[in-house]
């Protein structure tokens, strides 16, 4: 049996009188692709968010790669790669900058940031990636920031709405 890349125990997220999470327990095993399915408001997100350390869980525990979310959130945040529904982008940035930023961010050295910026780059329009960010469409900024979530090589992705933005081919 393959290690867990997820575990969760009993995880709750409320706001005031809203229960988003009541109690979810998973396990994900490394390798698995495992997609959340449901109506607006169901709490796919807010779960997302959780594990991602991005909201606390007001009861419950959880673990991505082996870490604990609430207590090593560090340590979880450098083996994940995260795509939001919305992505963040500076529109001054060019891709290249922008993913050279992010492989720094991860600690990564230039010359692997270079090499990953190379194998990531079939997710974005080549021609595209020294443009600056402003002339990008919503879609080419949709997969600049699939391909940034990537740059790290990370044990754990995260994609919340993935194919938001993105025309048929793409998606």
């Amino acid at each position: 049996m393959s290690e867990l890349a997820i575990r969760t125990e009993g995880v709750a997220r409320s706001y005031g009188d809203v229960h988003a999470l009541n109690g979810v327990d998973l396990q994900i095993s490394e390798g698995e692709i495992y997609g959340f399915l449901g109506p607006n408001g169901a709490g796919k997100s807010t779960l997302v968010k959780v594990l991602c350390t991005l909201l606390n869980a007001t009861a419950g525990q959880a673990w991505v790669a082996g870490f604990d979310v609430a207590k090593q959130a560090g340590e979880v945040r450098l083996r994940i790669g995260l795509a939001l529904q919305e992505a963040a982008l500076d529109n001054v940035q060019t891709g290249r900058e922008f993913l050279r930023l992010q492989g720094h961010l991860y600690g990564l050295s230039s010359a692997d940031i270079e090499t990953r910026i190379e194998q990531v780059s079939y997710l974005i329009d080549t021609s595209a990636i020294d443009r600056r960010l402003g002339t990008y469409s919503g879609g080419m900024k949709r997969r600049l920031d699939l391909a940034a979530a990537l740059i790290h090589n990370p044990s754990v992705l995260f994609l919340d709405e993935p194919t938001t933005g993105l025309d048929p081919t793409s998606r």
